[in-house]
């Protein structure tokens, strides 16, 4: 019998995660951070989806118009039945990649995506996405790829090894995936408790091994338990995509855009030295031990004349997605956490407290009078965008066209609610994208969309809603007992919802 699964783990799903690194609204401030000309996106494919719930917000909130691949069947018609939800709704298939890339029938796309994917396939597979997007990515379109990568991966690959040996081998007849993943952490935990030499030499292993057996089952069985799994060098990833003609834009990651936030004075003039750009990106990777490389690669790079540059700048539009007084003016970079500047960050904002979108270039203006500059605002966003606490928008008349689809996507996804927390983010008409809300905010919008009016209403709507599914509610890791403090705690959170979050929401079109 063939195995349809090329050994990839098949018997348990992928977890309900949204990827804004997959919407190609994301690419224009990184794109013009390295001064490059824009693709215009008018359609898209995202192979291995997943769940699907990236590319149905994508599809749901934008006029792209998305395909897509995932070989697992139960994944694909989850996804399906989402973009059923949508009038135009994204087309997705339920093939491998050999299939679907073969197809006759799906158009060029002007961006293709490919997240978590990479590094968990055969090169035979590899060859295939390679000649697909040779064939089918226009001239001047963009590829995001993401990809476990060396040297920060380098002393798992023998752990990595060692856990799968031990699933294949030493599980039980019949056992299941994550009692095999299970399994295998108890057992190289015993490893480790024998303080092996390897140990001592790779101390990082140890802490690896920690955040391991507190993590999702699903999520480590698919990132470390498939039949192909290979960090790979940037120079590698070079030689292959080369095959396909692309030339690498920059990273995906907005803050490795800001290069001194990850690496030293010196350190970076030891890179601006180096000619090639292939080495400066391989040189970099040692630097910070790069894990996980996320990366724009453009068929035919060119780049923006001053004045394009400028003016495409001033025009890219944003909003605010979080209140004001949750953004910790602190970013996660390789040297640690680094604090951004009070100077810059806090009157931008302070401007952007309305909730009403802006342009790159009215930001410019409102704060120049402080000394602000178009790159300190444009380096701000990124950062800010990165943290996902401010995002692009698009066109009002473009919101306004899609608010339809994502009312209905999210009243769909809401319905899920009422049984489980495992989607936490909504679709965004005015930015194209997904935004983060929680399970019992969900229920609270279900309650305000069937006419309840106060936090109070809110919040036995949702009671009721748990008491009906015999689920508790949680509070700091706590489980609340009785019914008493089940909607005393719901109406606390009811009433911080209206205070703190509803107008963020309404002026994103998600209420």
């Amino acid at each position: 019998m063939t195995d349809w699964t090329s050994g990839y783990v098949a018997d348990i799903g992928y977890t309900y995660g949204y990827y804004d690194l997959v919407n190609p609204l994301r690419v224009k401030l990184a794109l013009l951070k390295a001064g490059l000309v824009l693709p215009n996106v008018a359609t898209a494919c995202e192979l291995g989806f997943g769940q699907g719930l990236s590319v149905n917000i994508h599809g749901a909130s934008s006029t792209t118009r998305w395909y897509g691949t995932d070989f697992n069947p139960s994944q694909a018609s989850y996804a399906q039945e989402l973009a059923a939800c949508v009038d135009d709704g994204p087309q997705l298939f339920d093939q491998s990649f050999a299939e679907f890339c073969g197809r006759d029938d799906v158009p060029d796309f002007d961006f293709i995506a490919l997240h978590g994917i990479w590094s968990w396939i055969s090169d035979e597979n590899r060859a295939v996405i390679v000649d697909f997007v040779r064939r089918k990515l226009k001239t001047g379109g963009v590829l995001y790829i993401s990809y476990n990568t060396q040297p920060g991966f380098a002393a798992m690959v023998p752990m990595r090894n060692l856990m799968t040996q031990h699933a294949a081998l030493m599980a039980p007849a019949g056992a299941g995936v994550v009692a095999k993943v299970d399994g295998a952490i108890a057992f190289v935990n015993q490893l480790m408790a024998t303080n092996p030499l390897f140990a001592r030499l790779n101390p990082q292993i140890a802490e690896r091994l920690k955040k391991m057996e507190g993590g999702d089952r699903h999520y480590l069985a698919h990132e470390y338990f498939n039949r192909d799994w290979l960090p790979m060098s940037f120079a590698d990833m070079s030689g292959w995509l080369s095959e396909a003609k692309l030339d690498f834009a920059c990273s995906a990651a907005y803050s490795e855009l800001v290069p001194a936030l990850h690496i030293t004075p010196e350190q970076r003039a030891f890179i601006n030295d180096i000619p090639d750009e292939c080495l400066r990106e391989s040189v970099f990777d040692f630097m910070i031990s790069q894990q996980f490389r996320r990366d724009y690669w453009v068929k035919g790079k060119r780049r923006l004349q001053t004045i394009e540059h400028t003016e495409q700048l001033r025009a890219q539009r944003v909003i605010l997605c979080e209140r004001p007084d949750a953004i910790k003016l602190t970013v996660t970079c390789a040297q640690g956490d680094a604090t951004l500047s009070d100077a810059i960050y806090i009157p931008l904002i302070n401007l952007l407290s309305d909730y009403v979108v802006r342009s790159i270039g009215e930001i410019e203006t409102a704060l120049q009078g402080q000394g602000i500059t178009l790159a300190q605002v444009h380096e701000a966003c990124l950062l800010l965008a990165e943290k996902g606490v401010l995002a692009n928008t698009q066109e009002p008349a473009v919101a306004a066209q899609r608010r339809p689809q994502t009312d209905r996507l999210n009243q769909r996804l809401m319905r899920q609610a009422r049984g489980s927390g495992e989607v936490s983010v909504l679709a965004s008409p005015v930015t194209g994208a997904g935004v983060a809300v929680g399970r019992f905010q969900q229920l609270f919008i279900s309650a305000m969309a069937e006419g309840k009016q106060q936090p109070s209403e809110w919040a036995h709507y949702a009671w009721q809603v748990l008491k009906a599914s015999q689920q508790t509610i949680h509070k700091q890791g706590v489980k609340l007992l009785g019914d008493e403090e089940n909607l005393a705690e719901l109406n606390s959170q009811a009433t911080e919802f209206r205070d703190h979050r509803l107008q963020m929401l309404r002026a994103l079109g998600v209420v």
